[in-house]
């Protein structure tokens, strides 16, 4: 599946232009440091070390850019897309001894097993749910076999209109919250195989958190 067969979300030049509003105060916050969280940064380290060999990597929603430049120290070579453009900008200026481009998840076009992995990293929770398991599928076809999937989310039950966000600046975007039973379950019809799990209480991380890794079958 490539980006021209996945349904764009109705709503994606809202959420696009509420990202743009909110980056300077999302940078000014200082929210995308992963060394503020251990645990979530040994996740971002065991995905490190299980890709590294594989490929290129690819960070789909990669915000200022934090994440991507936490992996590149770690020897990976990666680059990073933004839906919103003044993200882009901050990354760019914050890092720019690295690679980022503005581009939503589903405008993407990535060819068949180019990338040893791919982060969704508190990225994908706006796609609307039918939209996601779309994007899962052309992910899971850009992996090499082997290749790992990385994603990080809210956790919980339904869905919640966001109005306002980091520091009170107007928003429109709904955040989607995931249960793992079934995100593993879009996981497994994308076509990747299980690897790890980490459930995130709201005393290690700023609410429920999620991370689920997965891969691409070595063997098609």
């Amino acid at each position: 599946m490539n980006a021209s067969s996945i349904d764009q979300p109705a709503d994606l030049e809202l959420v696009r232009a509420s990202y743009d509003r909110v980056a300077d105060n999302y940078v000014e916050m200082d929210l995308t440091d992963v060394n503020k969280y251990p645990w979530l940064r040994t996740a971002l380290d065991g995905f490190a070390a299980a890709v590294d060999g594989l490929g290129p990597v690819l960070d789909v929603g990669c915000g200022p850019g934090d994440v991507t430049a936490y992996l590149a120290e770690r020897g990976l070579d990666v680059s990073g897309v933004d839906l919103s453009a003044r993200m882009i900008e901050h990354a760019r200026q914050r890092f720019p001894e690295q690679r980022f481009a503005v581009a939503s998840a589903t405008e993407l076009e990535l060819a068949e097993s180019s990338y040893g992995g791919i982060l969704g990293w508190w990225s994908l929770f706006n796609l609307p749910r039918d939209v996601l398991a779309q994007v899962l599928s052309s992910f899971a076809r850009a992996l090499v076999p082997g290749g790992h999937f990385i994603m990080a989310t809210h956790m919980g039950d339904g869905d919640r209109e966001r109005t306002e966000g980091y520091g009170g600046v107007p928003v429109t975007w709904t955040t989607h919250l995931w249960q793992p039973e079934a995100l593993w379950e879009l996981f497994a019809a994308a076509g990747l195989d299980p690897v790890a799990e980490l459930r995130v209480p709201p005393s290690v991380a700023a609410a429920p958190s999620l991370v689920l890794v997965a891969k691409r079958s070595a063997v098609e």
